[in-house]
């Protein structure tokens, strides 16, 4: 792998992609349209920010031979590791930057401005940034599979659940949609960035009681007292998570046949 020189990488896109999943299994190299779902992340990171070097952090020779083949960068990790964080640490030690964006290998719609609201975010004082935009419906705040963060009055996190929090005591938990879009529901979404120090010191933390119990690695960093701030969004993520979002997605490429670059 051609690594940067550590005395001068800023900043970079590291993408952990392992294949093995639980839910949808092998789906990096699920095939979207006739091309492998690892390529169409690949190509639009690379269409909406070609000036940041990019570099997947891979487990698997099958995924890495398939990105080399088409030009782009692998790192190869650990199988073992817990996270895609941890992942990402184990990479960006060879790679060297000062700050890392992490995007998901299974979201084929990151936007160039949600790179570049959490490249400036990381490059203030917290330790990671990360992005979330407002609910706007009912069945999507109550869906268990779309994650939910409480945020302070400066845009830090407080807390991330899979459970629809805050909890509306006064409705019993239910919601007006009509309130969704101006209080404090947000949805959030799997992008983040994180100073090189940062990576270091968590990936040698060990996995937390509350990121064991909801699954979500971010919370190791909070339960350790480590700062998280939020951007807000509005873009839609597309994470690819069961055959049913795959349909969600060709349904896009064919509404916007421009939208992969």
């Amino acid at each position: 792998m051609d690594t940067q020189n550590p005395a001068t990488t800023d900043l970079v896109i590291v993408v952990p992609a392992r294949l093995p999943s639980k839910r949808f299994p092998r789906k990096l190299l699920f095939e979207i349209k006739g091309k492998p779902l690892i390529l169409w992340t690949a190509e639009r990171i690379a269409s909406q920010v070609p000036e940041i070097p990019l570099f997947f952090a891979v487990e698997s020779l099958e995924v890495e031979v398939l990105l080399q083949e088409r030009g782009y960068k692998t790192v190869m990790t650990s199988p073992e590791h817990p996270s895609g964080t941890d992942r990402v640490a184990e990479a960006n030690r060879l790679i060297g930057a000062r700050y890392v964006v992490n995007v998901q290998a299974d979201e084929p719609m990151v936007s160039a401005s949600q790179i570049h609201t959490l490249a400036e975010l990381i490059r203030g004082r917290a330790d990671i940034a990360t992005l979330a935009r407002r609910f706007h419906t009912e069945e999507d705040f109550r869906d268990h599979d779309k994650v939910k963060v409480v945020l302070d009055r400066n845009r830090h996190a407080l807390y991330f659940s899979r459970a629809p929090i805050p909890f509306a005591r006064e409705h019993r938990g239910y919601v007006d949609v009509s309130e969704l879009r101006h209080s404090p529901f947000y949805w959030h979404l799997g992008l983040y960035a994180y100073k090189a120090d940062f990576l270091e010191v968590f990936s040698s933390l060990s996995a937390g009681e509350l990121e064991r119990i909801e699954r979500l690695e971010q919370l190791r960093a909070l339960e350790n007292g480590y700062t998280i701030v939020v951007g807000e969004t509005e873009e839609v993520a597309v994470g690819i998570d069961t055959t049913a979002d795959v349909s969600v997605f060709e349904a896009i490429l064919d509404e916007c046949p421009g939208s992969e670059g």
